[in-house]
């Protein structure tokens, strides 16, 4: 008899159990990050491949009488020279919204069919209209600049509230007062009759700043076309080569196998990136009409006009309280921004997010979103970090605090006397959905320990010594993530002893290679570097949701945990029969098939080996390897609670973040350094938001905020060390117990960083003030302040 038994090796196992779930893993992407050797899209290049430059409205609000191309078509190195018109004729189909909203009177919402070039009218700054396609970068914007624009003038209307009274300007006429979706949730008359027999109300007219994302990688695409074949492929920045490509292929009007899309290294998305633009259906077909590759990447004025924008929405918020303080209900009601064209997703994050997360952790037992999304004559909007989680989480904490104050209630008091309480789980909220786990007391507990919350008031007086006002606030939060709805997850023995992963999700900054490879060491006992991840190819990545919601480890684990348990399947009938074994004595653990009872087995690696070497009978695998979609499972919720403290210089107005605390529930932490950098990046993004990021339109719709010289962003001095604590509770809903994180920074910071302030602010009067908090507007609220009382 051959003896197929291999010996124990202990190198592999080690190294799998020092890599796997809860080990803080270095970033394998980092080497070559840190390099310099990362591809990002315009790294690429193809062969005699052309350039394109856009031209874009410089208008508003227009109808579109001329364009007159005829000099550019004459100009040196020009190849092709595109408007609306060329488009009339071929097979693409609109841009249109995906998600199933529907108006209070259960009509579907309007849609506003968006053409890769407008032939009508122009609605926004930065509207294509037409595009040059040249021998270089130089030429095509030269020739852009020479196209001649006629286009008639008509008034603009930027702010939502205002485009959405009667006799506003009109983007379309078949959407009257430019109300896209009037957008309803909740029992009306219940919360009406809450609200009539509570003992308090508080009201707040709050404004969330619409943010431009301003990645550090600006949009960019490389597209060509095989005759032979009649197949595009592109290579652009996405969050999902598999969904984008059926996107693509449909917005194109041809069959998913017509579309290839690839996606490098990705600097920076936030949701911005997760949708198709007019510049990537233009290039495909010019690349199609010249049988030439074609470029395009944006530059940084550009994509202040092009890039999808986030938040904007103008919001009344009301909490009803009884005698107890006990909240009864809560109902917002208000205007979110969609810009000039609604994107894929733009209408979600302003309405149905707000009605998932508005209930955050507090026991509300009833609540109505009235939500009326408007179009505008600004840049369009779409998903930005947190999509609609942080704007709830914020509208709610900043009722608390006012609550508070008007009842003459401690601000932690009251939060812990509305917490939903461990033993309430599984618990069904208001928001119609159900948290299955969750200690909200215990995490609020351990960040006011973390952040030394007692010692606050000794602070405070050392800031007073030297003219400094010093503010903190604590605010919690919960986030009803994107469900996974069955993700990929392929597992593939390489015949060079490596493992490659495939998955449905992609990696733009979240360290993707690290933690799903910690996932399946852990699963499988691999070793942790023979682990290669694959998400960028959509010849590859058959299927997949993408990133986004803060669904991927809890997708792609879901996937890796299912798909590993069918390795080990497929690896208990081939031990079997090279241990000469029946598979019912076959046990696995630790990378390891071995007889039950006896230390014969053989190394999970060395079986691949052998499967590959060997001649098998029918019935025995050939190989390890599997091809898995997994099923879908609900959505988890992802809470915390963070605690800021602000310093403010009352003669300059100018507010400094001195410290900050960051208690998270993330369920199952597969690798905490990932995680403590994803909360220090959305803790950052609501610093931004909160202190001094706005984009600005003045009253004929031109862009007051058109670069980085006028648009604030953070930096380094403006954000703080950070404590970052763990206090978990895992989900029930995915074998692995995970929450997700990549949003939470965002949810946490802008609710504390805002009430701290208004803390600070508070021997003024202060009772509301909007973001961004800049020196200026600071200084005003003091300054007045002073002024009234010196009166």
């Amino acid at each position: 008899m051959q003896d197929y038994s291999s010996p124990r090796r202990e190198s592999p196992i080690a190294a799998a159990q020092n890599n796997g779930v809860g080990q803080p893993v270095r970033r394998k992407e980092d080497d070559a990050l840190m390099r310099g050797k990362g591809r990002y899209t315009d790294d690429f290049n193809l062969p005699g491949q052309l350039y394109a430059w856009m031209v874009r409205s410089n208008q508003a609000h227009g109808i579109i009488r001329d364009i007159d191309t005829a000099a550019a078509r004459a100009m040196p190195g020009v190849r092709g020279v595109w408007t609306g018109a060329d488009f009339a004729a071929d097979n693409s189909v609109p841009f249109t919204c995906g998600m199933p909203l529907k108006n209070r009177d259960g009509s579907p919402l309007l849609q506003t069919n968006r053409r890769p070039l407008m032939t009508d009218k122009v609605r926004y700054v930065g509207d294509p209209v037409a595009f040059v396609v040249a021998d270089s970068v130089a030429q095509a914007r030269d020739a852009a600049e020479a196209v001649v624009l006629e286009i008639e003038s008509l008034p603009a209307v930027t702010e939502p509230d205002a485009a959405a009274k009667p006799g506003a300007p009109r983007l379309y006429d078949h959407i009257p007062d430019n109300v896209a979706l009037d957008y309803h949730y909740g029992d009306t008359a219940a919360v009406e009759a809450a609200f009539a027999a509570a003992a308090h109300v508080t009201k707040l007219d709050i404004e969330n700043t619409r943010v431009a994302v301003v990645a550090m990688e600006p949009r960019a695409a490389l597209a060509s076309w095989n005759e032979s074949s009649q197949r595009y492929t592109i290579h652009a920045p996405t969050q999902g080569v598999a969904g984008n490509g059926v996107a693509l292929a449909q917005l194109l009007n041809v069959p998913r196998d017509k579309v290839r899309l690839l996606t490098a290294n990705v600097g920076g998305s936030f949701g911005m990136k997760n949708i198709h633009y007019p510049e990537y259906l233009c290039i495909l077909h010019a690349a199609k009409s010249l049988n030439r590759p074609v470029k395009w990447t944006d530059e940084r004025s550009g994509s202040f006009l092009s890039d999808s924008q986030g938040r904007a929405q103008k919001i009344h918020a009301e909490l009803a309280l009884d005698g107890n303080g006990r909240f009864l209900a809560i109902r917002v009601s208000g205007y979110g921004n969609l810009g000039a064209y609604i994107s894929n997703v733009s209408p979600n994050p302003l309405s149905a997010n707000i009605a998932k997360n508005i209930a955050s952790v507090y026991c509300t037992p009833l609540l109505t979103v009235d939500i009326k999304c408007v179009l505008t004559n600004t840049t369009l909007m779409g998903a930005y970090r947190g999509a609609g989680r942080p704007e709830a989480n914020y509208f709610m904490e900043r009722l608390i605090d006012r609550a508070a104050a008007e009842l003459g209630i401690d601000r932690l008091a009251l939060r812990k006397r509305n917490f939903v309480k461990s033993s309430q789980m599984p618990y069904s909220a208001a928001s119609g959905v159900t948290y299955d786990s969750g200690d909200f007391g215990g995490v609020l507990g351990t960040a006011l320990e973390l952040s030394d919350y007692s010692n606050f008031g000794k602070r405070k007086k050392e800031s007073r010594k030297r003219g400094q006002l010093r503010g903190i606030a604590v605010g919690s939060y919960l986030e009803s993530t994107a469900p996974p709805r069955g993700e990929l997850g392929e597992i593939v023995f390489e015949p060079d002893g490596t493992i490659t992963l495939v998955t449905g999700t992609l990696d733009y900054g979240q360290g993707h290679a690290t933690a799903f490879a910690q996932v399946l060491s852990t699963q499988l006992g691999v070793p942790f570097d023979k682990i290669k991840l694959e998400q960028n190819d959509s010849d590859i990545v058959h299927t997949g949701g993408g990133t986004g919601g803060s669904r991927s480890i809890t997708a792609s684990g879901l996937a890796i945990v299912e798909a590993a348990a069918l390795v080990v399947a497929k690896g208990k009938l081939a031990a079997a029969h090279l241990l000469e074994a029946a598979e019912t004595d076959i046990e696995f653990a630790d990378g390891r098939f071995t007889i039950a009872g006896t230390d014969r087995g053989i190394d999970i690696m060395e079986l691949s080996r052998r499967l590959r070497e060997g001649k098998l009978p029918e019935g025995v695998p050939t190989s390890l390897s599997v091809d898995h979609q997994s099923k879908e499972v609900p959505s988890t919720y992802p809470n915390g609670c963070h605690v800021a403290e602000v310093e403010i210089d009352p003669d300059t107005g100018v507010v400094h973040v001195v410290r900050y605390t960051g208690v998270n529930d993330f369920g199952t932490i597969v690798n905490p350094m990932l995680v403590a950098g994803q909360l220090h990046g959305g803790v950052a993004q609501g610093i931004g938001q909160a202190l001094m990021e706005k984009v600005s339109y003045d009253t004929s719709g031109q862009p007051i905020t058109g670069s980085l010289m006028d648009y604030a962003l953070p930096r380094a001095a403006d954000i703080p060390l950070m404590e970052v604590g763990s206090y978990p509770s895992p989900a029930k809903s995915n074998p692995l117990g995970t929450k997700g994180c990549g949003e939470a920074g965002c949810a946490g910071s802008l609710t504390t960083i805002v009430n701290a302030v208004i803390d600070a602010l508070s021997e003024f009067n202060v009772a509301q003030i909007d973001m961004p908090l800049t020196p200026e507007r600071v200084w005003r609220v003091i300054h007045g302040a002073r002024k009234a009382k010196a009166a």
